[in-house]
């Protein structure tokens, strides 16, 4: 597995049932198809498939953390007192906040607390440019880690994104971090994965760069599954 992210979502956490004694809060923690802001010379967007692999396995381990720490725990989708679900919007949550976070739940309730987070791992991802010739990075397949009302949207680490990238194309990290801090990612997106030719065929030439693109990503994950 890749190494764990995190991206706060446009949305707002709230409480869920209404009346004084209800002490579930929820919200959506990711939205499916929605350009994110510039991540450091790119946007995201995530894929409706993101999640699918671990809604189908029953959303193994997750946990529901205040502001993504360990000692701040809500609940956790192995004791049910976190659900998950997916639909057309994006990944929805609902915890059960425990009594001994009832800060969390009176933030929450006066307002003071209004976003959510979610923290991922990243198995397959594209790269292509936005309809206004921006680099996109589409999330394609991953794992979730956790879902997190926060007070401070956490820094956006991009570090992995751009690995990805860098892979992708062929090209060494440090190269493709300069890029991104000097806006030109987009050069990237145009360059083939390096090919190497079988002699023994005869030789018959580089394939189209986008199918050597589509044929290096596979094997990428071929190697990740093993």
């Amino acid at each position: 597995m890749t190494e764990q992210e995190r991206r706060v979502t446009r949305g707002l956490v709230e409480v869920r049932a209404v009346g004084e004694q209800s002490r579930q809060i929820g919200g959506y923690a990711a939205k499916f198809n929605r350009l994110s802001q510039n991540l450091g010379g790119f946007v995201e967007r995530i894929d409706p498939g993101f999640f699918a692999k671990a809604e189908g396995d029953g959303w193994p381990d997750v946990m529901a953390r205040y502001n993504h720490d360990d000692n701040r725990l809500l609940g956790t989708s192995e004791a049910g007192t976190l659900r998950l679900a997916t639909d057309g919007t994006g990944l929805d949550y609902s915890v059960d906040v425990p009594d001994s976070r009832e800060d969390v739940l009176e933030l929450v309730r006066r307002g003071d607390v209004r976003r959510s987070s979610f923290a991922f791992r990243t198995f397959a991802d594209d790269w292509g440019m936005t309809e206004e010739g921006f680099p996109l990075r589409t999330l394609l397949s991953g794992g979730l880690v956790d879902v997190a009302p926060v007070n401070t949207p956490a820094y956006m680490d991009t570090s992995t994104g751009l690995r990805s990238l860098a892979e992708q194309a062929g090209a060494d990290l440090t190269e493709v971090r300069a890029a991104a801090e000097a806006g030109e990612l987009a050069r990237f997106l145009g360059r083939p994965a390096p090919i190497t030719i079988d002699l023994a065929s005869g030789g018959q030439g580089d394939p189209h760069p986008l199918l050597a693109l589509r044929q290096r990503r596979a094997e990428l994950e071929r190697r990740r599954t093993f």
